[in-house]
Order: structure tokens, then sequence, then C-alpha cells
């Protein structure tokens, strides 16, 4: 069984939420590192939402801190559409 990379964060409401770990990766644009998540929730349309923030990961306690341009949101979804085209096609090969 593979193992999920998880934390805990707290909502808005103060309640503790366990979110999987999409992938991370460093822009060499922006030279910062990125952490794409999810809650496994749902939006209206039954999406999974996704979530993305900036993170050290060299810090002892990981902050995630809130992604502030466009150029960057654009940078995340570029990579985004990317593994979705990957993972369709691969599903298409099965």
């Amino acid at each position: 069984m593979e193992e999920k990379n998880t934390f805990t964060v707290m909502n808005d409401k103060g309640e503790e939420v366990t979110c999987e770990v999409l992938f991370t990766f460093e822009s060499e644009e922006t030279k910062k590192n990125y952490i794409v998540y999810t809650d496994n929730t749902t939006d209206d349309d039954g999406n999974v939402k996704v979530y993305a923030s900036i993170f050290d990961p060299n810090a002892e306690n990981t902050e995630l801190m809130p992604i502030e341009t466009d150029r960057e949101w654009k940078i995340i979804e570029t990579i985004l559409d990317s593994i979705q085209e990957e993972n369709s096609k691969n599903s298409e090969d099965n």
C-alpha cells in the first residue's frame, strides 16, 4: 500500500483538517518552493479542491505562506495542467 504524505492544518473555524500533499516543486523563475495539496473535499461541480502555498523546505516548522502574484499562480496552473494531461493520457493507455 502506498503511504500518503499528509499534514494537518487548522481551518478558519479552528478545526483540524488533514491535507494530502500532491507534489512540491521549486520554481527556477521565482526561486521559491511551492506545495500543492488537497483536503479531498469537492466543489459544487464535484471537482476535488486543490490548494497551493509557498513553503521553506529547510524550515524546522513548515509554515505555508500565501501565493501573492498572478505570475506564480500561472506557473502552478501550467504544472497542474501538464500533470492532468499526463494522467489522462496514461489512463487512456490502460
